[in-house]
């Protein structure tokens, strides 16, 4: 998969206020939900016991909510690149909301917008609403703040250097 967009580090100061991309679908099948369920321990049975989520307000398995958060890489991915980049952290999340539901055999997809672009030592750190839709609903299934640090390719500083700075300005 190659991303729809790509970027460069000067380009999206200019772009903040505007979507960086769309995502392509991605599906939701039970062995991804039960691989999720063995990789975290979280074997609630809205998730793992087809018999039993049947009579469940659902009608039928759930996807874990932290299941759709964990596809944003994924998701960002296809949706677009930053070609200038040596390094990018995952720097954490503002926000998070689960809105509704992800049946089993949904395919979903990603909507990034970017909020923020702020320079920090060697790189930029991005705030990007990022807004997951489940094919055929108009409710968002997340909705997410993420942030992350893109350190340049070219930075005379390694990643983990500029990575503990920008760290030690944050305390």
């Amino acid at each position: 998969m190659s991303a729809a967009n790509i970027y460069r580090l000067e380009e999206l100061p200019d772009r903040v206020g505007g979507v960086l991309g769309i995502s392509e679908w991605i599906a939701i099948d039970q062995a991804k939900i039960d691989g999720f369920a063995a990789a975290t321990g979280d074997r609630q049975w809205i998730h793992i016991d087809a018999a039993r989520a049947a009579a469940s307000p659902f009608g039928t398995t759930i996807a874990h909510g932290f299941l759709t958060l964990s596809l944003l890489p994924l998701m960002s991915s296809t949706a677009f690149a930053i070609v200038d980049v040596g390094t990018s952290i995952n720097y954490g999340l503002n926000r998070v909301r689960f809105p509704a539901p992800v049946p089993v055999g949904s395919r979903v997809r990603g909507r990034f917008d970017l909020l923020a672009c702020e320079t920090v030592t060697g790189g930029v750190q991005l705030t990007i609403k990022v807004t997951v839709e489940r094919e055929g609903s108009d409710r968002p299934v997340c909705v997410a703040e993420a942030l992350s640090r893109r350190f340049t390719a070219t930075s005379d500083n390694s990643p983990q250097q500029s990575y503990a700075r920008s760290r030690a300005s944050d305390v």
